[in-house]
């Protein structure tokens, strides 16, 4: 069997997945779901054996220090996993919801009733969790998804997708309901994109490279992003300590992930007073920033225009200090890639302008950005 041919097959048995499970009822789904947490739980010590070789090989390879984290699983991090499919499985059921009814005039009564969408491509990159988090969304959600994860978390991936597939077993759904791209073919992603006859949505997750790969291969709809070049900025009325607090989360919390902050604006008003104690707590991270910011700190270094766009995902934050409240929203409009953007004041006139003008799937308000996460937010996972 080639590659079209094993892409064609999961792809089969998907779509007849997909359909007992559309009708399964919200009992089964949570059930399944359930089961996978307690068969997580029991895996961890095979899991997290599997996942050391994957790191191994991934630093044998010479991955940077942030795609190692995100491959990393740890006891915390495997408990958080199955914590999420828990949650998913106390949240209501979003199929068959009424969404909308209203009458028309020839007698018809129109009702908007939420179902699933089918069949669901899933292709990420190192993060093991995305497995899990993805599987258990579909799963709820009724619809079958196919598993393509990166190759470096290959073995990781298997031990998760082993016990989602225990998970509806019990439940008795097919196990088809999550498979997996067992390979590390590359061409499995194109082929996959091409698999109009069984895949209703692809939904890629990961960097730009992969991101525009989807977009550019894909013959099926798609569900896009793109970069996580996120904002703080400091407005001259930000209680300071708050301030410090915020902005250090929001960096160093885990330089990795897409919530990350990369960029800091700050009013030039208070930079000389916030930049030095910000410096201090943010430990082990380079700065680099305008002229102004340069002159309030001598470690911070000289940043480029190519700063401004730079999504780091590692311990590099650049600084860009503005005159006020326009100026502010105008660079984070230019530069922000519409992920995540924050605005660190007392003022409460000021916060609601920056939430209004800024264009971002996410706007904050005395938060951190590295809260922008689908668990946060209470809908299950990322």
């Amino acid at each position: 069997m080639n590659t079209e041919e094993y892409i064609n097959s999961l792809g089969k048995n998907a779509r007849i997945a997909a359909k007992a499970l559309a009708n399964a009822t919200t009992a089964q789904k949570n059930q399944a779901l359930v089961t996978a947490a307690r068969a997580l739980r029991a895996a961890k010590i095979t899991l997290l054996a599997e996942n050391a070789e994957d790191v191994k090989d991934a630093q044998t390879s010479g991955k940077p220090a942030a795609f190692i984290d995100r491959l990393l699983l740890t006891d915390e991090r495997v408990e958080a996993m199955a914590t999420a499919l828990e949650t998913i499985a106390d949240l209501p059921d979003p199929v068959g919801r009424l969404l909308a009814q209203f009458d028309r005039p020839n007698g018809l009564v129109i009702q908007r009733v939420a179902c699933p969408l089918g069949v669901i491509a899933m292709i990420y990159e190192s993060r093991p969790n995305v497995g899990a988090d993805a599987g258990a969304l579909c799963l709820k959600s009724g619809n079958a998804v196919i598993l393509r994860g990166g190759s470096e978390s290959l073995r990781s991936t298997r031990i998760i997708v082993d016990c989602m597939a225990k998970g509806l077993k019990a439940a008795d759904l097919p196990e088809a309901c999550v498979q997996l791209v067992d390979t590390v073919d590359r061409t499995a992603v194109a082929a996959l994109l091409r698999c109009t006859a069984y895949v209703d949505l692809a939904i890629p997750r990961g960097g730009r490279g992969l991101v525009e790969l989807v977009r550019d291969e894909a013959r099926v709809p798609t569900l896009l992003h793109l970069d996580g070049n996120c904002h703080t900025y400091v407005h001259r009325d930000a209680d300071l300590d708050k301030a410090v607090a915020i902005v250090e989360n929001a960096k160093m919390r885990r330089t990795g992930v897409c919530g990350a902050t990369e960029s800091l604006v700050v009013d030039a008003e208070i930079a000389s007073e916030f930049l030095p104690r910000l410096v201090a707590a943010l430990t082990g991270c380079e700065i680099r920033g305008d002229e102004l910011a340069q002159g309030c700190d001598s470690s911070i270094k000289a940043a480029t225009e190519l700063d401004w766009d730079t999504e780091y995902l590692d311990a590099i934050l650049s600084v860009k200090t503005v005159e006020n409240l326009a100026e502010a929203i105008a660079f984070v409009d230019c530069h922000s890639s519409k992920h995540t953007d924050a605005i660190i004041t007392e003022n409460a006139a000021a916060a609601e302008a920056f939430l209004n003008e800024i264009d971002s799937a996410v706007v904050m308000h005395n938060a951190s950005t590295q809260f922008s996460d689908g668990g946060e937010f209470g809908m299950g996972a990322e």
